[in-house]
């Protein structure tokens, strides 16, 4: 294997993609980050505020039309590891035009993998996937628990996560995939369920709970995601998928009155229920045992110490968060 892996992150505006981009920086890796949008304020990109020595080169490129670009990035920088964050990723949003989900999850993407098997540099391909593909589980599930997907978004990626076993299969296509459990910290957009209560309780707006909050997930902070996937990156076995989730669950109406209560607030007066969207699944609980055996991965930042963490950064950016997009906007 190359002794200095080259990385190229695709994706690096997403919530995820920008934490992975300052983690690997901070460890010192050099940097090749592509996202469809123009790079977004400094408040939701954290290799932005924390200033690394060793940077992210950014450039603007569309897996859904510039193929050609990649393919000239990929053999300019000699790229050995591609991580991919890029996707349609709202859930309930898919309803709506589910085919543009179909295009970039599905049709794009094994584009993209067409791309890649075709690069004779590729040492290891990062395929950041979804837990929605199980739909609503039951008990702790292994990375071998079947695909029922309730929604087109999660179709969409089971469709993706399929295409790519069958590269493996005939190919040996260098892949490893990863599953997190509910990924949250400092720079998410303000339409997710943390910073959004938050930023409800800073600014005296109504929360509104789909179903009550009854839906029960595990929440990991990106830190630790990150962590885990470059890990998994690096030495995680070709072909396979590892989870990555803690055990600590909570029900979203837990985690909102918890945020409210740490920032002095009354559930009542900042929280409205709501009716429960179409598709939602009741709960995930990911089995994270082979990340934590084979990889030797932990996760050591609780909800507690990480709800403290988005705080800090929505006050560290109090200024500027009227200018962030508070609701999805949806790009085709």
């Amino acid at each position: 294997m190359n002794l200095s892996p080259r990385f190229l992150v695709l994706g690096s505006n997403s919530f995820s993609g920008a934490t992975f981009c300052d983690f690997l920086a901070e460890q010192g890796h050099e940097v090749i980050a592509t996202s469809r949008s123009p790079e977004p304020h400094e408040a939701m990109l954290p290799y932005k505020w924390a200033k690394r020595p060793s940077g992210v080169q950014f450039h603007r490129v569309d897996i859904n039309h510039d193929l050609d670009a990649l393919d000239a990035l990929l053999r300019a920088e000699r790229i050995t590891h591609v991580v991919n964050f890029a996707a349609q990723s709202m859930v309930g949003e898919s309803w709506a035009n589910p085919d543009h989900w179909m295009m970039t999850n599905v049709v794009s993407t094994v584009r993209l993998h067409e791309r890649l098997r075709r690069y004779d540099g590729l040492e290891r391909y990062v395929h950041v996937t979804t837990p929605e593909v199980y739909g609503s589980t039951e008990g702790w599930v292994r990375e071998d628990y079947r695909f029922n997907p309730s929604t087109p978004y999660a179709v969409s990626r089971a469709a993706g996560d399929m295409s790519l076993k069958s590269y493996f299969d005939a190919y040996g296509f260098p892949f490893v995939a990863t599953r997190a459990a509910n990924v949250y910290g400092p720079g998410q957009q303000l339409y997710r369920i943390i910073p959004r209560t938050i930023y409800a309780a800073m600014t005296g707006q109504k929360l509104k709970l789909d179903g009550g909050g009854k839906s029960v997930r595990v929440f990991i902070h990106m830190r630790d995601v990150s962590d885990a996937t470059l890990k998994i990156s690096l030495n995680g076995t070709l072909g396979e998928t590892y989870h990555i989730s803690g055990y600590e669950l909570v029900s979203i109406r837990q985690l909102v009155e918890m945020i409210l209560a740490r920032l002095g607030k009354p559930f009542d007066d900042y929280v409205e229920i709501g009716p429960e969207r179409p598709g939602k699944d009741t709960a995930y609980t990911l089995d994270s045992f082979k990340l934590r055996t084979d990889l030797g991965w932990r996760d050591v930042i609780s909800l507690e110490q990480g709800v403290a963490d988005v705080i800090a950064w929505a006050e560290r950016f109090s200024g500027v968060l009227d200018q962030l997009p508070a609701r999805y906007e949806h790009k085709p």
